[in-house]
């Protein structure tokens, strides 16, 4: 009986251990694109833009095992925007756009591969760069608020890392930065594609 006991004992440690050691957290650094798509509006002005790059930080705490919240912080290093009112007066802009977002996670697991679905609200920080390129106007920063949606796989290279793709998404107004004459009044939806390595502590 005392053996019986010391064994079940034993295994109820081992159980617990087991657990204690399981993952909870994890920290991910990823190459990021940026794609702002080609906006017009019924204010005569149409806006466009080129591809950025850019890196993100993100940080998920695991609420269950398949269930996690997500903070990311990401910048991109510029990229052009251009603004074009009643097809004849041109503006350019280089800008750096941060991102400050959050998100629920949920996840999948097959075997090595885990795909996840993400939604949260996210701030954009539009960061206006005054070089030869912008265009001579007294741009101010502006910063928006929106929402973030996303998809993406998780494929586990060992237990303590993994690599992470995925495609995301941010909706958000057309920034103006300070400029009336450059206010679509429309919302747009940012295309943030990702890929970064993720390790888990």
């Amino acid at each position: 009986m005392k053996k019986s006991a010391w064994i079940a004992f034993l295994l109820v440690v081992g159980v617990s251990a087991g657990h204690a050691q399981e993952s909870r957290q994890d920290i991910s650094l990823s190459g990021t694109g940026i794609y702002e798509p080609f906006k017009a509006s019924s204010t005569d002005v149409q806006v466009s833009s080129n591809v950025g790059e850019g890196a993100m930080v993100s940080y998920r705490f695991m609420l269950t095992p398949s269930s996690a919240l997500e903070a990311n912080y990401g910048i991109t290093y510029q990229n052009k925007m251009h603004y074009l009112i009643s097809n004849t007066n041109n503006y350019e802009i280089n800008v750096r756009t941060q991102e400050i977002s959050f998100a629920y996670v949920r996840s999948f697991t097959f075997r090595k591969y885990n795909p996840f679905v993400e939604a949260g609200p996210g701030v954009l920080i539009f960061l206006p760069i005054r070089d030869s390129t912008t265009t001579s106007l007294d741009v101010k920063q502006q910063t928006s608020v929106g929402g973030l949606y996303g998809a993406g796989i998780a494929y586990e290279i060992s237990p303590s890392f993994d690599i992470r793709a995925e495609f995301r998404g941010i909706v958000s107004k057309v920034p103006t930065y300070g400029y009336t004459q450059l206010d679509t009044k429309r919302w747009y939806n940012i295309y943030y594609p990702a890929i970064g390595v993720a390790y888990h502590f």
